[in-house]
């Protein structure tokens, strides 16, 4: 299946990481021009390098989150080099592991700002360009907890709830741009995020690691972790011209793991 994005420009953030460096490459083996930002500029390179080397068009750009001007600056930079965004994927990183009570409200903040408010400010920036084409994807990586909240992951699975309200709210406001909006949920994929919860989990409960990756197993009724370019092919679809239909939804790429209907 052509999916339509050749020659399209596309701006993934965490593209250095494991979701979102097989983001990019998927998205660059469709033929699209990507961005790959990454507060870690070593991590942003060396996918852009492996992208290259494929054959593909990548540049690494260095990028916090966090700090709002400097994402604005570098938006307008690729712009300005002919790579404003036609698709947008929002990969974020995840809060350390805490219960969702008693927690210092300057924790709250800081994480809002990087997990929230920078996706919202980052898509407010690229949306003219999109809506002046009449054609635009944004696609917003969040997790299982928005679905069925995760113990002692308090934080995110509040933050990254609100991102789904305004994902669907905004889905409704570019619908008529040619803009679809989408979020798309991982269950549990092989990336190094997953080894860390796991890790953490052994070492509260004091047992091995092998036991509670053993555990997550047999929840899931693929029997295993999802692999990350499972995950990006999703994400490549819902990027293509032939999800043109599929807007204000949320994808789950879950191995069944979700018991929810």
């Amino acid at each position: 299946m052509d999916l339509g994005i050749g020659g399209r420009s596309a701006l993934v953030l965490a593209g250095g990481g494991g979701l979102g460096g097989a983001i990019a490459t998927a998205l660059a083996r469709e033929g699209a021009r990507v961005a790959v930002a990454d507060i870690s500029e070593e991590a942003a390179q060396r996918t852009a390098a492996q992208i290259a080397g494929e054959g593909g068009d990548a540049v690494a750009v260095s990028w916090d989150l966090a700090d709002h001007h400097a994402g604005l600056s570098a938006i307008a930079d690729l712009a300005e080099h002919g790579r404003a965004a036609d698709i947008l994927v929002n990969v974020t990183g995840g809060p350390p592991p805490s219960p969702v009570s008693g927690q210092d409200p300057s924790l709250w903040r800081q994480h809002f700002e990087g997990m929230v408010l920078s996706v919202i400010g980052i898509a407010d920036a690229v949306l003219p360009h999109m809506r002046r084409q009449r054609w635009g994807r944004i696609i917003t990586s969040m997790s299982s907890g928005v679905i069925a909240p995760i113990p002692n992951l308090g934080l995110s699975n509040a933050l990254r709830s609100q991102l789904v309200g305004w994902s669907k709210t905004l889905a409704a406001e570019v619908g008529k741009d040619g803009v679809t909006c989408n979020t798309i949920i991982p269950g549990r994929i092989a990336t190094g995020r997953i080894t860390f919860l796991d890790e953490k989990k052994a070492e509260r409960e004091n047992r091995p690691v092998d036991d509670v990756q053993a555990e997550s197993f047999s929840a899931i009724p693929l029997g295993r972790y999802g692999r990350p370019e499972e995950y990006a092919a999703a994400v490549a679809f819902l990027a293509s011209d032939q999800a043109s239909y599929i807007t204000g939804t949320s994808l789950r790429v879950d191995g069944g793991y979700i018991a929810s209907v």
